[in-house]
């Protein structure tokens, strides 16, 4: 039996400002920290001895992963960075509130960018100051490669072939993987994982810094999905994400 952890970053600070992220490069909040050090403790409990990590090129799943490193005593392992673990690139919505957005454009519009599989948000162009080149990070992304605004089913596109060359081998090769990126390349992730529908993915939320132990077969299936912590809290951290306007206390 395989096993391998997802964890989505902590709060950040537009997390908490209701704001259209993508691949804008916030930081944490004092919660979103406490929160990654309340997961690297909860992956003490299993245990679970971290062999390899992989995360995004973006600070607030760079820092998560520290913190859970750094509670295990382990940031000596090796930490792969990549681009296509990446946050969905949500085009000229990011940046924006999302109520302020909704009275814009409309409620409905608006829950078609965030939670439909195959509807892309508003695009970004190359004289936009968010044009993914402009920021050495992706300086040599090619021009098929370069993001202008994602649905769901383009942020699957880039992390499957990631998480099949990449990721894969380590876990068939016995590592304990750990994974920490973001709500929608783990979603895509665990679409492919789980072959969640396009209808039931979308309705799939990801908590803040809960990891998500999974334990597969042999073919990489999931034997048992488990989100660590207790049910009660998962419960209250899923629910904000369904409705990002509600305030955790």
């Amino acid at each position: 039996m395989y096993k391998v952890v997802l964890v989505r970053h902590g709060e950040s600070e537009w997390n908490r400002e209701n704001r259209f992220t993508g691949w804008t490069d916030v930081d944490l909040t004092d919660k979103g920290v406490q929160e990654a050090i309340k997961a690297g403790h909860l992956l003490q409990d299993i245990p679970y001895e971290i062999d390899i990590a992989y995360t995004s090129v973006l600070k607030r799943a760079i820092k998560t992963l520290n913190y859970i490193l750094d509670v295990n005593d382990l940031l000596w392992i090796p930490i792969r960075k990549s681009w296509k673990l990446n946050e969905r690139h949500y085009g000229a919505l990011q940046g924006l509130n999302k109520e302020e957005t909704a009275k814009k454009y409309g409620a409905e519009q608006v829950m078609l960018w965030r939670r439909s599989y195959d509807v892309p948000p508003l695009q970004i162009t190359a004289d936009d100051d968010r044009y993914p080149p402009k920021d050495k990070r992706y300086g040599n992304l090619t021009k098929q490669e370069i993001p202008l605004g994602e649905s769901l089913k383009d942020t699957i596109a880039r992390v499957l072939p990631y998480w099949e060359a990449e990721i894969v081998p380590q876990i068939k090769a016995g590592k304990k993987v750990l994974v920490v990126a973001h709500g929608n390349s783990l979603r895509a992730l665990m679409k492919v994982l789980e072959n969640i529908s396009e209808e039931d993915i979308v309705d799939l939320n990801i908590p803040t810094a809960v990891p998500i132990l999974y334990e597969l077969d042999d073919d990489l299936k999931p034997l048992n999905r488990h989100f660590l912590g207790s049910p009660e809290r998962v419960q209250e951290k899923i629910d904000v994400v369904a409705n990002p306007s509600k305030i955790m206390e």
